[in-house]
């Protein structure tokens, strides 16, 4: 019975670096796995930029109505110191009528200092309007 074990172990060594060399070949490499990106979420952003995205959550819309009619093919547009608002390039307002403007701003934290122009060039006459954060206002212009 040794011969037989011999001979055996001696065919199995034989046999045995070529199933190695094959499971090598067909074996599949795993790719080095990647540690998944790191995600930014409420609680590990800048404290300064939680408490902007909560007040701007809570602050509710400040609305801007102005009624006249400027003519066909005119266009209002409101300028001053408020969310989105300079004093340098005015924000077109929405046409709601004919004779009637709106703008609606989100964000407004302190009082909304504004004025309305006739296609961003002629300013409406008298003084500045000013609406609180939060609140609605309905103007008649002149011009």
């Amino acid at each position: 019975m040794k011969k037989t074990t011999k001979k055996t172990t001696a065919a199995a060594k034989a046999v045995a670096p070529k199933a190695a060399a094959l499971k090598a070949v067909t074996a599949p490499t795993a790719a080095p796995k990647k540690a998944p990106a790191k995600k930014t979420t409420a609680a590990t952003a800048p404290v300064a930029v939680r408490k902007k995205e909560a007040a701007l959550r809570e602050a509710p819309a400040t609305f801007i109505s102005a009624r006249i009619d400027i003519g066909f093919g005119n266009h209002l547009y409101v300028r001053g110191e408020g969310p989105g608002l300079s004093w340098d390039h005015g924000v077109a307002m929405d046409c709601i009528a004919a004779d009637g403007w709106a703008h609606t701003m989100k964000g407004a934290t302190s009082p909304v200092i504004f004025k309305v122009l006739i296609n961003d060039e002629v300013w409406s006459k008298g003084h500045d309007y000013v609406v609180e954060p939060g609140q609605s206002v309905s103007i008649t212009p002149t011009f």
